[in-house]
Parts: structure tokens; C-alpha cells; sequence
């Protein structure tokens, strides 16, 4: 898909279409095969070890109330792992949101969620960027009610619509949808979608730019390894106020690589994006792959200072908290 130029047509909520069958050929990097799954399950290398999990009482949990805001104000809350609490145009957005204890196949989350469902405003507009269970709960999103606004990847739609959402938008990789005066546009990602043994790829994946009538952009990153698209959602989408960058789930790196960053290549993706600020997400949540719980913030945080950006500008977020971008 490098040479494949970008298409931005506007659609409205609820737009059906035909897909592929499969969208293999999105993938930036082959998915593991067989000995690849041999090596990880001989070094067994899933979990951190005891000594990783030493600092697990102090992984960064601070919950308080939602700011209030008005339809010009942009504000953020982390409610864990993927889940962001968007508040944007006036507009209540919940990227990902998981607010179950457990999801398949992962121990149950270390941190609560940040956020209480009934201290959530009515949700306007939910983003999805693919379909793994920590990106995709159904208990959760059961919760909603079935005419909210919901923006999927492609091919994901038919999944929202068997349980009676009746306004989902699915769309390919730079196509936009507006929901309420903000615009919601779906950018690649090098990831890939698998939800049971026989659908390895048959949905897309992807990340979000919400964006604003005052022109104030978010970007939600979902989950992704590093690569070039990162450069190429910058010169699409420039003036990025901030971006909501995955930086945990890397270890070992001979196996995740390919779909997940390390700290120091999520720094690199905020600079390659142009973004005026970065947010880390995707750590410290539910425990994923082997790095030690902590290594993830302290990695980012002397990344980021490596890198010469101002310390204001990293909001390492404990988990339910927020901040509210200065206009």
C-alpha cells in the first residue's frame, strides 16, 4: 500500500459498502509463522518475570472528576490501556473502550479502570481501531446505547450491527466521516486483526484523527508498530495538538517488533508526526508481553528528554486522570 495515494472522500454516518475478503496485503511485515511460534512458546517469554512485577503497587493510578469543558475546549482522560475519554467540538469520544476486569486470554487488569461508566457524560461518538479483545470488549460495549455513533475499521461493521448498533461507519484508510462538527478521519497503522481461529486479517486496523471546526487535532494511535506511515499521517493531517501513543507490549522484540513500538520508537513516531505533544497509553493496564511493568514510563520519559521536547509536553498520564489542551 506504499504507492497507493491517499483518499479522503466524506461520508455520512452509517455508510455501507463491499470489502475484500481479506486485507493481507495491508500488513507492513508478515505475521509469525510456525517456528516463530515454536521459539516463543519454548522461551516462554509471555509475562514479566517476578522481579518485573516488583513495582506493580506503584504503576500510576490517580482518579479524579472529568474537567468540564465547552464546545472550543479540548480535554483528555486516560481511563486505561487504549481507553480515552475525548472530549472535542462539544463531543464525548471513547477510543477502545474496555472497561472489563478481564479480557481473553490476559490476566485480569492491575490497574482499575480510571474512569466510573456512571460518571461518563452521554457518549457521542465511539472510535474503534481494530478488533483484538483489548481494543474490542463486547461487555463493555453493550453498555451503550445502540444508536451511538460508532467509527470502525473496515470490514468491522457487520460485527456492531449483529448486536443492533444502527449507526456505524466503516471505513478504509484515510477516509473520514463527521459526527456533530468533528471530523473523524482513519489513518493506517502497521498492525494486523485477528478475533477467532479463521479471520486473521479479514478487518482492518488502524488509528483516528479527530478533528475539530477550530482545526485542533487529536490523534489516536491504537496500536501499531513503528514505520513509515507515521510521516505520512504528518504530512496529511499537520498541526497535530496531540498525540495518544502506545508505548507498552514490546518485549521480546524479535516478536513484536512488527506491530508494537518500544518507548524510544513511540518518541521517534511523535516527531515523525509532527505532534505538538505526546501521550503514552497501552501499558501498564493488562499485562501483555515480558518488559518489567515500569520500564515503559521511565523508557519514554528519558526518551523523550533525549530528544530535546520540553517535559510540559509528555503527559504521562496516571491512569483516570486528565488534562485539557491550552488553546
Amino acid at each position: 500500500m506504499r504507492g497507493t495515494e491517499p483518499r479522503r472522500p466524506h461520508l455520512p454516518p452509517g455508510a455501507v459498502r463491499p470489502w475484500p475478503r481479506s486485507f493481507a496485503d495491508r500488513l507492513t511485515a508478515p505475521l509469525p509463522g510456525l517456528r516463530a511460534f515454536a521459539r516463543f512458546a519454548r522461551e516462554g517469554a509471555l509475562r514479566p518475570r517476578p522481579e518485573g512485577l516488583a513495582d506493580i503497587g506503584r504503576l500510576p493510578y490517580a482518579p479524579g472528576p472529568l474537567p468540564l469543558v465547552d464546545h472550543r475546549t479540548v480535554a483528555v482522560t486516560w481511563a486505561g490501556h487504549a481507553s480515552w475519554v475525548v472530549r472535542i467540538g462539544g463531543l464525548t469520544v471513547l477510543t477502545d473502550p474496555v472497561w472489563s476486569r478481564k479480557i481473553l486470554g490476559t490476566p485480569a487488569r492491575v490497574t482499575p479502570v480510571g474512569v466510573a461508566w456512571s460518571a461518563l457524560p452521554r457518549v457521542d461518538a465511539v472510535v474503534i481501531s481494530h478488533n483484538h479483545y483489548d481494543h474490542l470488549d463486547a461487555p463493555t460495549l453493550r453498555r451503550l446505547p445502540r444508536d451511538t455513533p460508532v467509527l470502525v475499521p473496515a470490514g468491522l461493521g457487520r460485527w456492531f450491527t449483529r448486536r443492533r448498533f444502527r449507526r456505524v461507519t466503516e471505513l478504509d484508510w484515510w477516509e473520514g466521516a463527521e459526527v456533530g462538527g468533528v471530523r473523524f478521519d482513519f489513518v493506517p497503522a502497521h498492525h494486523w486483526s485477528k478475533r477467532s481461529l479463521f479471520d486473521t486479517c479479514r478487518t482492518l486496523w488502524g488509528g483516528w484523527v479527530m478533528t475539530d471546526a477550530d482545526g485542533q487535532r487529536v490523534y489516536f494511535a491504537g496500536d501499531t508498530g513503528y514505520g513509515h506511515w507515521f510521516e505520512r499521517i504528518g504530512d496529511r493531517y499537520p498541526g497535530i495538538d496531540l498525540a495518544l501513543l502506545p508505548i507498552g507490549a514490546y518485549d521480546p522484540r524479535w516478536w513484536l517488533s512488527d506491530v508494537h513500538c518500544d518507548p524510544e520508537e513511540a518518541v521517534r513516531a511523535a516527531d515523525d508526526l509532527g505532534a505538538r505533544r505526546m501521550a503514552p497509553m497501552h501499558w501498564g493496564t493488562f499485562l501483555l508481553s515480558a518488559e518489567p511493568i515500569l520500564e515503559p514510563l521511565t523508557r519514554a520519559r528519558a526518551a523523550w528528554e533525549k530528544a530535546g521536547r520540553p517535559r510540559e509536553d509528555l503527559w504521562d498520564l496516571p491512569v483516570g486522570a486528565s488534562r485539557v489542551l491550552a488553546r
